[in-house]
């Protein structure tokens, strides 16, 4: 199983930025994929998850309004849309996948996915 961002980078305050998680090896589609972050001297923290069906989508409070994820089935991709970024969105983006059963009781908690990517830096400048 493998999962590989890209298109993390630096934006302005106020800009956005796209980036996208392959999932590959899973031969289910029972489970779902999340994207966390990480900034310097802090814990992991959730963002926003999709079930791979697209029907059950969850989101921090932080990135609603802001963030949308989106999935396209057909490439095995998982788009994390950020707008109006600011310098407290600074971090390595984590995209996650977690099996259906834990998906609905755990997608906010990193312990409990079972395959990481290798992160994508996303910087933010005032």
């Amino acid at each position: 199983v493998q999962l590989v961002e890209s298109g993390g980078g630096l934006v302005q305050a106020g800009g956005s930025l796209s980036i996208s998680c392959v999932v590959t090896g899973l031969s289910s589609s029972d489970y779902g994929v999340g994207w966390f972050r990480q900034a310097p001297g802090k814990e992991r923290e959730f963002v926003a998850s999709a079930s791979w069906s697209g029907a059950t989508i969850y989101y921090a409070d932080f990135a609603k309004g802001r963030f949308t994820i989106s999935k396209d089935n057909a490439k095995n991709t998982v788009y994390l849309q950020m707008n109006s970024l600011r310098p407290d969105d600074t971090a390595v983006y984590y995209c996650a996948a977690i099996f259906w059963e834990k998906y609905v009781s755990d997608y906010d908690v990193p312990r409990s996915y079972d395959y990481w990517g290798q992160g994508t830096q996303v910087t933010v400048s005032s």
